[in-house]
């Protein structure tokens, strides 16, 4: 009897279509892993390296410090109008700004910003303080990317400065009474590794003479809170979670509610009814 031949199966010709699958996925999830570092590479930019080639700019290593205010301690937004100043020239000059590595942030501004004396306590120690890094203020690199700047205990700005005195004359001029205008247009000035700014007395902010000509500011306003150091960001950012929607009001009483003598000797102020309605409890209602 003849026995049945093995069936010999047939190969399974397997479908393309799982393997196109796989490998689409594959090549999204590498585009996409390509895409994330090439992201996380363009927010983390490698900082701005400084050399002799630049030019820089130093208005003191307080802000409106050395001059009258060298033992006082300014609200921040004083403070913030005066590193305005200063920045805005350094672009204007296309210079670099020699930042203060320190910034004095002290709670009593309704005592006109005096840091308040301790017996066996220097006024640099006073200082000290009542101040912290510029750099846990502000990123330092997110300013540099609109105006370059270091800070003044950096090394790199310990080699500028010893460079600049090395050269004498060649190297730095010491100004006072010299409009931006001016520092750009005499060629002896713009050609200089670094112009010092410390020999005026004044207030930084002051070197801005069109601070109310809204046309001639080059930084806004929200400038540097807008460059406020991640920590700080992220803080704010936990706080606005927690209190939700919420209205702000900034009332300005101090040097406004101040009043004066006319010439018969009786006190008056300019906002006669300001006092009143600044009041918390007159706002409130």
């Amino acid at each position: 009897m003849a026995t049945p031949k093995a069936l010999k199966l047939k190969p399974r010709i397997r479908s393309p279509i799982p393997v196109m699958i796989l490998g689409c996925i594959t090549a999204i999830a590498l585009l996409f892993l390509f895409s994330s570092l090439n992201s996380t590479n363009r927010l983390k930019k490698k900082a701005r390296e400084h050399s002799l080639h630049d030019k820089y700019l130093y208005w003191g290593d307080r802000i409106d410090c050395p001059g009258k205010h060298c033992d006082s301690c300014e609200g921040l937004g004083h403070q913030e109008s005066s590193l305005r100043c200063a920045l805005e020239e350094a672009i204007f000059l296309n210079r670099t700004f020699v930042m203060p590595s320190r910034m004095c942030i002290n709670p009593n501004h309704n005592n006109k910003g005096i840091l308040h004396k301790v017996d066996n306590v220097t006024a640099e120690e006073r200082w000290a303080a009542s101040s912290c890094t510029m750099d846990s203020l502000y990123d330092i690199d997110l300013i540099s990317e609109t105006v370059p700047v270091i800070l003044d205990n950096s090394d790199a700005w310990h080699l500028i400065l010893s460079t600049s005195m090395k050269l004498g004359d060649r190297g730095v001029a010491h100004v006072e009474g010299l409009t931006r205008v001016d520092l750009k247009e005499d060629s002896h000035y713009s050609n200089l590794l670094l112009i010092n700014r410390t020999a005026s007395p004044l207030s930084w902010f002051a070197e801005c003479k069109d601070r109310k000509n809204h046309s001639a500011i080059i930084l806004p306003y929200s400038f540097l809170p807008s460059m406020a150091a991640e920590k700080l960001r992220i803080a704010a950012d936990q706080i606005k979670r927690v209190l939700g929607d919420y209205d702000a009001i900034h009332v300005r009483r101090g040097d406004k509610i101040k009043t004066r003598k006319d010439r018969y000797g009786v006190k008056r102020s300019l906002h006669p009814h300001l006092d009143r309605d600044t009041r918390a409890e007159f706002i409130l209602h």
